[in-house]
């Protein structure tokens, strides 16, 4: 019954590029990407990273890195792929140098210890960063191999879904943004055999 209501395979038209979202089919076996969102931060040739934005750790930032001033903000768990570093997204543009643009004014990476400088100086610009350990990863043709298993949705992503931790399902809230043929993948039971 494609474009029914009770479609629970529905067309997905966007391609995977930086600054898109892919979220994962409810259905998805891996239990390290189950339910997740990931922002695509480069997509070519060679392959693709991201980080998943709906994994969190239990830590600070300080208990993570000396010197770095105290913030209220979640520390995300970026996926499995060198989870020993510390990565960022940001939205203070030209105040850190060398941060490369992944969408709209949220900026990846950059000069550390120019970051540090700068949230040392103002504490309260904390909010604008948002810290990851550790990344998401996919080889040369690996993610387009999972898309055509249908392993994963491709959407837009907007500033309020990348950057704001306190959401409570961003997976749920994604898949209904994406439409009202999406939006019943958001109720789909976690384990279908108990339903």
């Amino acid at each position: 019954m494609p474009g029914s209501f009770l479609d629970l395979d529905p067309e997905n038209g966007h391609p995977p590029a930086p600054g898109r979202l892919l979220v994962s089919e409810p259905y998805l076996p891996d239990p390290y990407f189950r339910r997740t969102v990931v922002l695509l931060c480069e997509h070519n040739a060679e392959g693709s990273f991201g980080f998943v934005l709906n994994r969190f750790i239990d830590m600070a930032i300080g208990d993570l890195m000396d010197d770095m001033p105290p913030s209220k903000s979640r520390i995300s768990i970026g996926g499995p792929v060198q989870s020993s570093n510390l990565y960022y997204l940001h939205t203070l543009g030209k105040h850190i140098e060398g941060s490369v643009a992944v969408l709209d004014d949220i900026q990846m990476g950059g000069d550390f210890d120019q970051l540090r400088a700068v949230l040392t100086a103002d504490p309260k610009l904390a909010k604008h960063v948002r810290f990851f350990v550790g990344y998401s990863g996919w080889s040369e043709g690996q993610l387009e191999k999972e898309l055509g298993q249908r392993s994963w949705l491709v959407h837009p992503a907007d500033k309020r879904r990348v950057m704001n931790t306190s959401l409570k399902d961003l997976w749920g809230d994604t898949l209904r943004g994406m439409g009202k043929a999406f939006a019943p993948l958001a109720n789909f039971p976690d384990d279908p055999s108990q339903n």
